[in-house]
């Protein structure tokens, strides 16, 4: 490896990658973890050999072609990269990595809390017992849906998805799915496959979004597949927030043709569509799906690995350009 390449780090990371990325690189840390405006991050990466962002940094055409040539990969901390633009990328040579595998379990985790924080209410009753309104017990008070013995739609079942479908068989729920390209046997326990969203969603009392953003699945949920599926059904999405269609999901929510949502993630976020907010049969987060010391700490070294690997000389392991 050349000596300590410069790194620009564009967002406060865990003090444990850190002080990893201290040993071996010239880091340029942004301690206040402010964020950077385009020109900003221009101006940082002067002289630097690699970025490190974040999601929040939006790498566009434009910022790459303004990028200076010193720069030649780009390791992301994130999974998804639809803030970078590949193509643009893969024209200046400059490589791009992200960090997959390590969230699984920590977004599959949230998918349960929201099924469940949906599905009984949540919300409701702890803004309930936080503002002194909790009066007498009642029989018909605070009803919520059973979730154990339900069925449970995947969209996508890739290692997200498969992680859901074994936290929601505690429930003892029937698992149905429909993805790309049906997975093995082995890999299906049981679950239901259907080659078509829209074959399946007849069958979903409970939806988990667990596909990635594309072009194809951009409003996936809209007016019309929620219409497939059945009175009453909850969604819940940890995916990405362009997947859904918010004014229609909204509008299910309202009608009752939904009996609620559970969402981590939002078109726009975090400047996400105000209708959500005094909807009472919605459970939101913002965007939890990672946010644990392990994960974000395996994310950092995911990114560091693939630094270390290209300034080695080597394939850096998650390349996705």
């Amino acid at each position: 490896m050349p000596s300590r390449p410069a790194v620009l780090v564009t967002r406060k990371l865990p003090d444990a990658v850190t002080k990893r990325l201290l040993v071996t690189y010239k880091a340029r840390t942004n301690a206040e973890d402010n964020l950077y405006s385009a020109a900003d991050l221009l101006a940082k990466a002067a002289g630097a050999d690699a970025l490190l962002p974040c999601p929040t940094d939006k790498l566009t055409a434009e910022v790459i072609d303004a990028l200076p040539d010193s720069v030649r990969i780009i390791s992301t901390f994130s999974v998804g990269h639809e803030h970078i633009d590949l193509d643009r990328a893969r024209r200046r040579g400059i490589v791009v990595t992200n960090t997959p595998d390590v969230l699984t379990d920590a977004t599959a985790d949230i998918a349960l809390l929201l099924i469940l924080g949906a599905a009984r209410r949540a919300h409701e009753g702890e803004a309930m017992v936080r503002q002194a309104g909790w009066g007498a017990w009642a029989p018909t008070g605070m009803l919520g849906i059973h979730v154990t013995g339900k069925r449970l739609g995947i969209l996508g079942m890739g290692r997200i998805g498969q992680a859901v479908a074994q936290r929601a068989r505690g429930f003892n729920m029937t698992i149905h799915y429909s993805n790309r390209r049906r997975l093995p046997a082995e890999l299906e326990h049981g679950a239901n496959y259907h080659a078509s969203a829209d074959e399946m969603l007849p069958n979903c009392d409970f939806l988990s979004i667990n596909t990635p953003a594309t072009p194809e699945t951009y409003h996936f949920l809209d007016e019309r597949r929620i219409g497939l599926l059945p009175d009453g059904a909850v969604v819940v999405n940890t995916a990405r927030g362009t997947v859904v269609d918010d004014a229609a999901l909204i509008a299910a929510l309202k009608s009752g043709k939904l009996a609620a949502a559970g969402l981590d993630v939002f078109e726009g976020e975090p400047n996400i569509n105000p209708a959500y907010r005094p909807l009472t049969n919605t459970f939101l987060l913002p965007h939890l799906g990672s946010a644990t010391h392990e994960t974000r700490n395996a994310m950092g070294f995911k990114c560091l690995d693939n630094l270390d690997a290209f300034f080695a000389g080597r394939e850096p392991p998650d390349r996705v350009a």
